[in-house]
C-alpha cells in the first residue's frame, strides 16, 4: 500500500502547476513536496478507510440488513447507509455481550422482517435466561409516509412540515433488558435517525439516549453509568452532558405517580447540530457507551441473594415501567400510529412479567423506600452543580 501512495504521490506531483519550479530547486525542498503529497495520500486512504469501519463487518452481524448489501456498500457517504450500519453494529455487539453473561443454551431469537411500504427491521429477543428475564434488542429501517398523528406529534416539540404527503425515511436501535434478579437494574437505550421531505428539501436530525432504572438503589452503580455518559459526552460538547441529562430526568417522568421511571442517564431530539457528522459521531459516542456502562453492573450483581419479598418489589416496579412506555413514550406512540406497524416489535419493551397492587406504598426508611424517594426527586449523580459552585 506504502508503495502504491508513494507512486500516486509522484503522479499527482507531475501535474500541479508549481513542479517546474519545484524541479529547478534543491532536493530537500522537492523531496519535501513528494513526502507532504505522499502525506496527503495517506491520510485520505485512512480516512477511506475509516468510512468503511461499519461495511467491512457484514459477516458479524445478527441477521442479512435491511437495505440490500450492494446499496450500502456503494452509498457509504449517505447518512442513511452509515446510520443503519451503525445500528446492525451496536446491535450485534450487545447481543453477543448480553449471550456471555448467560447460560450457554441463553440465545437470541432473531427474527428479521420486512414491511410493505418499505424497510423492515431486525428483532432480536431472549427470553427466560438465568440472567436476563427478557431481553430485546431491536434495529428498523424503515420508509414511506408521515402518518397525520406522527406529523402532529413532531410539530408539537417545534418542527416545522409542511401540509401534504411527506416521505420519510427513519432507523434506529432500541433496546430494553429486563434482567432476572432485582439487583440489575433494567436498561433501556435508543438512538435514532430521521430524514423528511418536502417541497424545500430535506429536513434531518438525530434522537436518542440511554437511562436505567433499578429496583434496589445502588449508588456506585448510578455514578459507573453516568460517568461513562458523561465521558461519551464530553468528547464532542462539554455541555451535552447536564443538557441531556435534564432532559431526560424531565422525559422519563411519571406524571400521574409523581416520579421518574429510574435514576436517569441522557436523553435528546431533533440534534441537527452542528453539523450531520458532527452530530453522527456523538450518537456514536453514545451508543458506543452503552456496553460499559452497564456490563460491570451486569457482571457484579447478576448473582446477588435475593427473596420473595425483593422479587415482588421488582415486579411492582415494572408495572410502571409499562404505564410510561404505553401512556407517554413518544417512540412507542410513533410506532403504534406508523401505518403496517410491527407491534410485536414495538412491544418488545414490555417486560416478561409485572405486578399491579392496589394502593402499594413502600415501608418508611426501607431500601424500597431510599429507591422512591430518589424517584421523586432526581439526584445529581456526579456532583457537577456542587463543582460549579465551587468555582464560582
Amino acid at each position: 500500500m506504502s508503495f502504491k501512495i508513494v507512486s500516486r504521490s509522484f503522479q499527482t506531483l507531475s501535474y500541479v502547476g508549481t513542479y517546474k519550479k519545484l524541479r529547478n530547486r534543491h532536493l530537500k525542498l522537492y523531496c519535501a513536496a513528494i513526502i507532504g503529497t505522499g502525506y496527503a495520500a495517506y491520510s485520505q486512504h485512512k480516512n477511506n478507510k475509516a468510512h468503511m469501519k461499519e461495511a467491512i463487518q457484514l459477516k458479524k452481524y445478527m441477521a442479512e440488513p435491511i437495505t440490500p448489501v450492494d446499496q450500502l456498500t456503494k452509498n457509504q457517504a449517505d447518512m442513511k447507509a452509515q446510520m443503519e450500519l451503525l445500528i446492525m453494529r451496536i446491535q450485534a455487539e450487545f447481543c453477543r455481550a448480553l449471550e456471555a453473561e448467560e447460560d450457554k443454551e441463553a440465545k437470541f431469537k432473531v427474527d428479521r422482517w420486512t414491511r410493505a411500504e418499505g424497510g423492515g427491521g431486525i428483532t432480536c429477543v431472549l427470553q427466560d435466561g438465568r440472567v436476563f428475564e427478557k431481553a430485546g434488542v431491536n434495529i428498523s429501517v424503515v420508509s414511506g409516509t408521515l402518518p397525520p398523528a406522527a406529523v402532529q406529534q413532531m410539530r408539537s416539540r417545534g418542527r416545522t412540515l409542511q401540509d401534504g404527503a411527506l416521505p420519510f425515511f427513519a432507523c434506529g436501535v432500541s433496546a430494553v433488558i429486563h434482567p432476572r434478579n432485582p439487583m440489575v437494574p433494567t436498561i433501556h437505550f435508543n438512538y435514532r435517525y430521521f430524514e423528511v421531505t418536502d417541497k424545500d428539501g430535506v429536513q434531518w436530525w438525530f434522537g436518542g439516549g440511554t437511562d436505567l432504572t433499578p429496583y434496589y438503589l445502588n449508588e456506585e452503580d448510578a455514578v459507573l453509568f453516568h460517568t461513562a455518559l458523561k465521558n461519551a459526552c464530553d468528547k464532542h460538547d462539554k455541555s451535552y452532558y447536564a443538557k441531556f441529562k435534564k432532559w431526560c430526568d424531565d422525559y422519563f417522568h411519571i406524571p400521574h405517580r409523581g416520579e421518574r421511571r429510574g435514576v436517569g442517564g441522557i436523553f435528546f431530539d431533533d440534534v441537527d447540530y452542528p453539523s450531520q457528522k458532527k452530530a453522527f459521531d456523538f450518537v456514536t459516542s453514545c451508543a458506543e457507551a452503552v456496553i460499559p456502562s452497564y456490563l460491570p453492573i451486569v457482571k457484579k450483581r447478576k448473582d446477588a441473594a435475593y427473596g420473595y419479598h425483593e422479587r415482588q418489589w421488582q415486579l411492582l416496579r415494572r408495572g410502571r415501567y409499562v404505564e410510561f412506555n404505553l401512556i407517554y413514550d413518544r417512540g412507542t406512540k410513533f410506532g403504534l400510529h406508523t401505518p403496517q406497524a410491527r407491534y410485536e416489535s414495538i412491544l418488545m419493551s414490555l417486560p416478561l412479567n409485572a405486578k399491579w397492587e392496589y394502593m402499594h406504598v413502600p415501608k418508611p426508611g426501607s431500601e424500597e423506600d431510599k429507591l422512591t424517594q430518589v424517584l421523586k426527586e432526581p439526584r445529581d449523580w456526579l456532583n457537577i452543580d456542587k463543582q460549579k459552585r465551587m468555582k464560582a
